[in-house]
């Protein structure tokens, strides 16, 4: 299934629930861990088990579970335990070894989506996934807990824009995501009031090679969707690139409209077309 906008909802505001599966997202999180104070966690896991076992059928819901290190990471289990969600969101994942030790913990088995740079020592893990790619759904990364963890003041430039140590994360994180053929799922854009930077943060996720992006409001939802899905122009021209070669199977380059075009551009017209459903 397509994967372009994941919405945040914290696990104990089951009042928000209805309000994030109509937001239109293709798929819901319901948040486990940082949304959720130690206080509210029993109640929260409550809610979890309730909501997926009522719309688990119905739509992809992810549950972010506490880190495998946490205290609560047993009883995030215990909670999941017999249910069917879509996948499992693992926060401070570090690589293969960690997804191995969830996928054993899962009963029945479920997809994990690890967010992949969340510790120093994550980072050195990063192209480990594609040893556990049959156990994923995806590849995401977070620029929030990694700069809190080394004593940076911050991830990003003035203009939004990251700095370059977390560049470094989030160019592995899509690179790392592509070698395990999973999507590569693009973080969050926390100023949800600010949408038109949303428009060109959403933007250069698409150019860079994401295929989808996490939403912290339903007001973002709209402009992630039509970001990552491909407009009529796109689909045309995939459309005829896709044909063409398919005319010339021996051809390894052909020309289009004054264009020499090799197999590269056939994988991406074939990739725009998966991604638009065609």
């Amino acid at each position: 299934m397509r994967l372009r906008s994941l919405l945040f909802v914290p696990a104990d505001r089951p009042e928000r629930f209805e309000k994030a599966l109509a937001s239109g997202a293709d798929a819901v999180i319901v948040d486990l861990e940082d949304s959720v104070s130690p206080a509210n966690k029993p109640r929260a896991r409550e809610a979890v088990r309730e909501f997926v076992l009522r719309y688990g059928g119905q739509t992809a819901l992810l549950i972010r579970i506490n880190p495998l290190t946490s205290p609560e990471f047993e009883a995030d289990l215990a909670a999941l335990s017999g249910l069917h969600p879509f996948a499992v969101m693992l926060p401070k994942a570090e690589g293969a070894a960690s997804v191995r030790k969830l996928a054993v913990s899962l009963t029945p088995a479920i997809p994990i989506l690890p967010i992949a740079t969340e510790t120093p020592s994550a980072i050195f893990e990063i192209g480990s996934y594609r040893e556990v790619s049959a156990n994923l759904c995806g590849l995401t990364w977070g620029a929030e807990d990694l700069p809190a963890a080394i004593g940076a003041t911050t991830a990003r430039r003035t203009d939004g824009r990251y700095t370059p140590p977390y560049e470094l994360a989030r160019s592995l994180t899509l690179f790392a995501a592509h070698a395990a053929a999973v999507p590569a799922i693009e973080t969050v854009y926390p100023d949800f009031r600010d949408l038109k930077g949303l428009s060109a943060y959403v933007g250069r996720a698409r150019r860079d090679g994401f295929s989808g992006m996490m939403a912290i409001h339903p007001s973002q939802v709209e402009a992630i969707n039509h970001a990552f899905t491909p407009d009529v122009s796109e689909i045309a021209w995939a459309e005829k690139v896709a044909a063409a070669f398919a005319a010339r199977p021996d051809a390894g380059v052909i020309q289009l409209d004054g264009r020499m075009l090799d197999l590269p551009h056939l994988k991406l017209a074939l990739r725009l077309l998966e991604s638009a459903g065609r």
